[in-house]
């Protein structure tokens, strides 16, 4: 896909999402996981693969458990910064509302598969190294841009809602509600993507433009 349809759906003078611009990490294997409090919740699914993130809203969140199949819906390339967006889209804009990095970490194509082919042919198989989501798991496109993210069985199998178990960014700590009061968003329509019961407050709010933070690992975009 490119960058191109990022760059068309948004006014840079409005939104504080990063500009449209291909990049590596190191690795050239991050993925990400944002969930995002928009019309609805949902958790955007994210790999880099030659230079951006591809891309999949995934309506349920991932799920550990093998036997359940979420639906993953394709949407358009996003550019590598991406992967450190935590904060607020302003209403009115494209995908309006409250941004929160929930998972981060690596990816490893498995039997030494090409990402790029193997998503082109509908079929990828990876391995995860994240904060929350470890282990085997499989994207298979069912039709258009229509998918399902599968966890394999293996060691990190479980039938318990990881999303319910660790609800908060694993940047600051915050949730979702927490991220808009900070960052100026809507702090009611942001809690409704919050569970019933989260851990006491331990974020911190988001730094001031210019202040340094180290908060990205072997991943930094270089």
């Amino acid at each position: 896909m490119g960058l191109t349809e990022y760059k068309k759906k948004r006014s840079f003078d409005k939104t504080p999402e990063p500009g449209p611009k291909k990049k590596r990490t190191r690795t050239g294997r991050m993925f990400v996981i944002q969930k995002h409090r928009a019309t609805q919740l949902h958790y955007d699914f994210r790999l880099e693969v030659d230079g951006v993130l591809k891309s999949w809203a995934v309506p349920k969140g991932p799920s550990l458990d093998p036997s359940v199949k979420r639906l993953a819906m394709q949407v358009e390339d996003h550019p590598v910064d991406y992967a450190k967006f935590e904060g607020v889209i302003p209403e009115g804009e494209y995908g309006g509302g409250t941004v929160m990095v929930w998972d981060y970490g690596t990816y490893k194509p498995e039997e030494d598969e090409d990402a790029a082919k193997s998503l082109e042919k509908g079929d990828f198989k990876f391995e995860l190294e994240g904060e929350k989501l470890k282990g085997s798991w499989v994207l298979v496109r069912t039709r258009n841009r229509q998918w399902l993210l599968i966890k394999h069985r293996d060691y990190y199998t479980t039938q318990e809602d990881v999303t319910e178990l660790a609800p908060v960014s694993i940047l600051t700590r915050r949730s979702l509600a927490e991220i808009a009061e900070d960052e100026g968003g809507n702090v009611k329509k942001a809690a409704t993507g919050d569970p019933k019961v989260i851990p006491r407050r331990t974020g911190v709010k988001r730094r001031k433009k210019g202040s340094k933070a180290k908060v990205w690992h072997s991943n930094r975009p270089s």
